[in-house]
């Protein structure tokens, strides 16, 4: 895993692009601590940040193709490699590395832009074509590894995380009000938007090519797709559950394989769920690595998994280290948090994750497989059962009953909305007016989510205007959404938005490469995902029982109890961290003062005080609350990062650079 920076433009030459490359990736140094890589000519600037996993010794970056004429630098794995290299070596190319990378180079020679159709694994990659003068940067199919853009003074920059462009862009240090209140519904911003100005995201599945005369071309490679619901032929589901089991034990046994390809040693989180507990089960079962596990358990017994955690150790007889994190833990470590995700969030969920990181790293490893990915795929979430639901009650708006099946939802939590039937109806009933609309599952937690833009100052108001996210993350999904299944619906907005726009980012990418960690994600191998995007929905949500067939497929792999428990989410005390015995954290006391909030612009300060002497006295309700709380604090704490930016910057060191 590494980090990746550069840019392209008519006016780079070398000597004077190598001090703005250097001042780029050395932001990046947690991402790549083993050291940096540069190349620069005529037209083109690359810079790597590299933390060392595969071929050790002759795998440093940039990596060119036999006669120069080709560079990349990339950031992330190529988990096919070995079978790539064997193909293309059969062709006769030459190798002079044992790196991932290098297959990079030779695809491109041999297919052009459509080498990243063959690759396996999750990247972000920049190639230069030195006789097309054309620029060439790709993602990774599930958005697991990020790239950011800027276009500035004729020039098109790049780079692994913002701050590698604020280096050299200070004109991006200030926020964007459309983002944030996208950050406010849906979690992140809407891609390719990010919280800076000027700065996009490349969207997951696609690449982007700039040619020597400027003009782009943007194409998307791959995305998730889904049967026509009207399609009644046979051929629509051809498998039967039996071979459908056996066909996706294969799947996953395979992309573990392939997932543990490194010449440094692999470990493996283990939440004490199907989905992590069936990743370290395959590993020991189907492998000869040895099975070294990590996990985080919390003081709070409402969020904590512990038990399971350790029942699975002693089923799997793992070397096991477990992370005891506290509120207090959380609080402290939020702004090194927001520093890394560079956005604001709405849950402090990542902070241990960022903090168990560490733990991974202090015990000499640098990456580890975890089950995220796997809710997504196969239907996991209450969201979605909610969902099925919600769409039978709305059959019969007028029943009771019906809406009793709610109660089988949420029982991890304490103040559980289905726990009055009452409140449930009305609390589910919310957003019944979107039945026919992509985001239906979506709009009751999104319109939790909003409680934050209630709290915007009168200034931001009137700069959103009348924008509406929910209208706005609707405009980015494909025309034939609608022929889709109800839950393929939900799936593709769920896949959008949380997955690639929060958990992969702030919750993994971001919190792992805090501490020079790689993770690793076996169900989102997109062989898996075309698999169970073509399965029917009764496969994954069989009644009320989530991700049937992965149930299934590792059912003799896990104890019953393992198998047959109802998913927990995973989640973290949100408000509560940030307050002890009445009193908040310094830094939390400085940034929600009246005086802060006023400066900063974004928020009313009266409405933040009311809610900041709620959460204080513990009188936080559900997560309307929670997240409004957070997501006011992250914002403060990234408006404070980009002040400090926008005054350490030094100006662009050649003419045109940052204009």
């Amino acid at each position: 895993m590494c980090g990746i920076a550069g840019f392209s433009g008519p006016d780079v030459r070398p000597e004077t692009a190598h001090p703005l490359l250097r001042r780029m990736i050395h932001t990046l140094a947690h991402r790549g601590p083993d050291g940096y890589g540069y190349h620069a000519d005529a037209g083109i600037g690359l810079a790597h940040a590299r933390l060392s996993i595969i071929d050790l010794t002759t795998g440093d970056q940039p990596i060119r193709n036999p006669r120069g004429t080709v560079w990349t630098v990339f950031n992330g794995e190529i988990f096919n490699y070995v079978e790539l290299r064997r193909e293309l070596e059969a062709e006769g190319r030459v190798f002079y590395t044992q790196s991932d990378t290098e297959v990079i180079v030779h695809l491109y020679d041999r297919d052009g832009d459509r080498f990243v159709e063959h690759l396996n694994g999750q990247f972000a990659i920049a190639l230069w074509d030195s006789e097309r003068r054309r620029l060439v940067l790709a993602r990774d199919r599930a958005g697991i590894r990020p790239l950011f853009l800027a276009r500035s003074g004729g020039r098109i920059w790049f780079a692994s995380e913002a701050k590698a462009l604020l280096a050299v862009l200070p004109q991006c240090a200030a926020l964007d009000p459309l983002a944030l209140a996208e950050t406010f519904s849906t979690w992140s911003p809407i891609a390719p938007n990010t919280i800076h100005r000027g700065i996009d995201s490349l969207l997951p599945g696609h690449t982007l090519a700039i040619e020597s005369d400027g003009r782009e071309t943007t194409r998307q490679y791959w995305d998730w797709t889904f049967p026509d619901a009207a399609d009644t032929s046979p051929s629509r589901y051809p498998l039967s559950v039996e071979a459908a089991t056996a066909e996706l034990r294969e799947l996953l046994i395979d992309a573990v394989r392939l997932q543990l390809r490194a010449d440094v040693p692999v470990g493996a989180y283990l939440s004490g769920g199907l989905d992590s507990s069936g990743i370290v089960a395959m590993i020991r079962g189907f492998t000869d690595t040895p099975v070294r596990t990590f996990s985080v358990a919390f003081e709070d017994g409402e969020f904590d998994e512990s038990e399971y955690q350790q029942a699975m150790v002693r089923h799997l007889r793992t070397d096991h280290t477990t992370l005891r994190c506290t509120r207090r833990d959380i609080g402290n470590a939020f702004p090194q948090l927001i520093r890394h995700a560079e956005t604001p969030v709405l849950r402090t969920a990542p902070v241990p994750l960022m903090l168990l990181a560490g733990s991974v790293r202090e015990h000499g490893y640098k990456v580890v497989l975890t089950g995220e990915g796997a809710d997504e795929v196969f239907g996991g979430y209450d969201l979605f059962k909610e969902a099925k639901v919600r769409r039978f009650w709305a059959r019969q708006p007028g029943s009771r009953l019906r809406p009793r099946l709610l109660e089988r939802l949420y029982g991890y939590l304490p103040n559980s909305p289905v726990r009055n039937p009452a409140f449930a109806q009305s609390f589910f009933g919310q957003g019944m007016e979107h039945l026919q609309r992509p985001v239906f599952a979506h709009a009751p937690r999104w319109t939790t989510s909003q409680r934050a833009l209630g709290l915007l100052s009168a200034e931001m108001r009137a700069e959103i205007g009348d924008f509406n996210p929910l209208d706005a993350f609707e405009a980015t999904l494909p025309a034939n959404i609608g022929d889709w299944s109800p839950l393929a619906r939900d799936q593709y907005v769920e896949a959008k938005s949380l997955l690639a726009g929060y958990l992969l980012s702030s919750q993994g990418d971001r919190a792992a490469l805090a501490n020079s960690i790689e993770g690793r994600f076996p169900y989102l191998d997109h062989r898996v995902i075309e698999f169970a995007n073509a399965l029917p929905p009764s496969f994954k949500i069989r009644g009320m029982t989530e991700k049937y067939l992965l149930r299934r497929a590792l059912a003799d792999l896990l104890p019953d109890d393992i198998v047959n428990r109802t998913k927990q989410p995973y989640r973290a005390p949100d408000s509560a961290s940030f307050f002890f015995d009445g009193e908040p954290l310094d830094y939390v006391a400085d940034l929600m003062s009246e005086t802060r909030i006023r400066a900063a612009g974004y928020f009313n300060a009266d409405f933040v005080a009311r809610l900041f002497e709620k959460c204080r006295a513990g009188r936080a309700t559900g997560f309307a609350d929670n997240q409004a709380f957070v997501g006011v604090l992250s914002t403060m704490l990234v408006d404070q990062s980009l002040r400090d930016t926008a005054k350490t910057t030094p100006e662009p060191a050649v003419a045109g650079a940052g204009t």
